[in-house]
């Protein structure tokens, strides 16, 4: 919803416009600062953002209901994103009340219910007002129960997760609905427009209930499913009817498996992770549907020393099945089968958890569709480019200002393509080159 590319959900596939490809802005929040005790910095890597450490890994493995034993902890976080965007070449059509290129604007303000509700009872919700759309909705969500136990001597955590968003609740923080860039701009070019199911084409119009187990401090394994939303109910929580994505199957399946290694000085992880599901567009029984097959891998190295210089390697490849049925029969596609594929790498370094420079690749293929990708002059929707961020975070160490009532990210990041919606030059056939939609982003986020 928020800062995330927004695909048209009954597509799946395919943004019907030009203008906007605004990835989710990710959170770190005080109020979890707070009840552990801990700075941020020991959950996050660059003391802000979704790169989780061990010890961040392990508390929402537990349900966010880890604590430093203190009453009084209320779980209320507030979050604040201001931005300043130029592309290239100017957008050819504003957003509404604003301009073609150079738009200063405030992207975001985010409520958070983030923490302990109940023993074994913890929770992450978001709501966010939208200060581009100026409307406020119920943004990600995940209410966990976590249970630990043992198994044969060995550490075992048994949970369940109730989330809106397939892949929101994974405690590695690896898969595309986390992957980097954590914060894009609303008036440029963040990424590729087209996406698959698991990457953003769900996130908040579905419910979904997942069960997991984490057993010895090393192995992960959840399954789970989802079921659409109704209209009413998407009305009811401030996201519209607009994108709708229909109605999901029975068989609509969720499954993560992941193995992960704690060295205290270093840190990795390497998984699987899935999901399938038939999408009937109009939601009547007996029509045609569309259905998608996701198959991913991940994995993350993460070099911590004495928290000095930090370095970390993430990457996720997925591959995307698809049977469009329902997009034929409507003519929005020229051929029921089809696939998709996405690679995503980055790097980082933090020095003193504060200085922060990152780099970014992502690629998107696909087969071609003269109807699909009809917009595109190669009718592919592929996407090559790069992303470079570099980022001061002063705030979310134990001696710093307010601790741990507040934190703070200043960046710059740019967003250069090499291709985009599958061709380097006038790939709209208007004369537009992938390269125009560079993107410098200028962000300044806050939470408290």
């Amino acid at each position: 919803m928020t800062m995330r590319r927004r695909f048209r959900l009954g597509l799946a596939a395919l943004w019907g416009s030009l203008v906007l490809a605004a990835p989710m802005t990710s959170h770190a929040v005080p109020s979890f600062a707070r009840q552990t005790g801990q700075d941020c910095a020991s959950c996050h890597v660059g003391a802000y953002g979704p790169h989780l450490t061990p010890f961040g890994v392990k508390f929402k493995l537990g349900g966010y209901t880890d604590s430093d034993g203190k009453d009084g902890h209320v779980p209320l976080s507030g979050m604040v994103v201001a931005s300043n965007t130029h592309t290239d070449k100017a957008l050819d059509e504003a957003p509404a009340g604003y301009k073609t290129n150079n738009n200063t604007a405030l992207d975001e303000a985010s409520l958070f219910v983030a923490g302990k509700l109940a023993d074994k009872l913890g929770a992450f919700v978001q709501i966010t007002y939208d200060g581009i759309e100026k409307s406020t909705a119920l943004d990600q969500m995940d209410l966990r129960f976590a249970h630990a136990t043992d198994l044969s001597g060995k550490d075992l955590v048994l949970g369940a997760s109730l989330n809106n968003n397939p892949g929101v609740q994974d405690p590695f923080n690896t898969m595309p609905v986390w992957g980097f860039p954590f914060a894009g701009s609303a008036f440029g070019f963040g990424g590729p427009e087209t996406g698959s199911l698991v990457n953003g084409a769900l996130e908040q119009r579905v419910l979904g209930l997942s069960g997991y187990a984490f057993y010895d401090n090393r192995w992960y394994a959840e399954l789970g499913t989802y079921r659409s939303l109704s209209p009413t109910m998407q009305s009811k929580f401030g996201l519209g009817r607009e994108d709708d994505p229909g109605r999901l199957g029975g068989d609509t399946a969720y499954w993560r498996l992941a193995w992960f290694e704690d060295h205290k000085s270093q840190a990795w992880s390497a998984g699987l992770f899935g999901l399938r599901s038939s999408v009937s567009p109009d939601r009547a029984s007996g029509t045609p549907s569309n259905r998608y097959d996701d198959v991913g891998i991940d994995g993350q190295y993460q070099w911590l020393g004495t928290r000095e210089h930090i370095f970390t390697l993430q990457g996720s490849y997925l591959s995307e099945r698809q049977r469009l049925n329902a997009m034929v029969a409507a003519g929005e596609a020229a051929k029921a089968g089809g696939n998709l594929h996405e690679l995503k790498l980055n790097a980082s370094y933090y020095f003193q958890q504060t200085w922060g420079a990152s780099l970014g690749y992502f690629k998107t293929t696909g087969s071609a569709d003269t109807v699909l990708y009809g917009g595109n002059v190669g009718f592919k929707p592929d996407t090559v480019g790069h992303v470079i961020q570099v980022d001061w975070t002063p705030w979310g160490k134990e001696d710093s200002w307010a601790a741990p009532w507040a934190n703070l990210r200043l960046g710059a990041q740019y967003t250069s393509f090499s291709k985009f919606n599958g061709a380097s030059h006038n790939y709209d056939g208007a004369g537009r080159d992938a390269a125009d939609n560079n993107t410098l982003f200028l962000f300044a986020w806050t939470s408290f």
